[in-house]
């Protein structure tokens, strides 16, 4: 009755889908690269530089007691800290 036969249509769709998930397997991811080291937080800064007596990383100010403990103000909110640097050094 002139009806459009669909199964050679159906029949090669089937073949694009299997044709592009062949190809979806053959692709290889690339690695990620290597990690930096991590910058150095105002807490790790103080325990590698005991010789520091205040420290800041321009967002919180840390201070070494006399019994050589370890105390740090609160970062700000929108603060982005940059690298601890030691602005005071301990008396010998």
């Amino acid at each position: 009755m002139g009806m459009f036969d669909i199964r050679p249509f159906f029949i090669a769709i089937v073949c694009l889908g299997l044709a592009c998930a062949a190809q979806a397997d053959e692709t290889v991811a690339t690695p990620a690269p290597a990690p930096e080291a991590a910058p150095a937080t105002v807490f790790s800064f103080g325990r590698e530089n005991p010789v520091c007596a205040e420290w800041s990383n321009g967002c919180q100010v840390c201070t070494r007691s006399a019994k050589g403990e370890m105390q740090c103000s609160t970062p700000g909110i929108a603060c982005t800290p940059g690298p601890p640097l030691c602005r005071v050094t301990k008396e010998p």
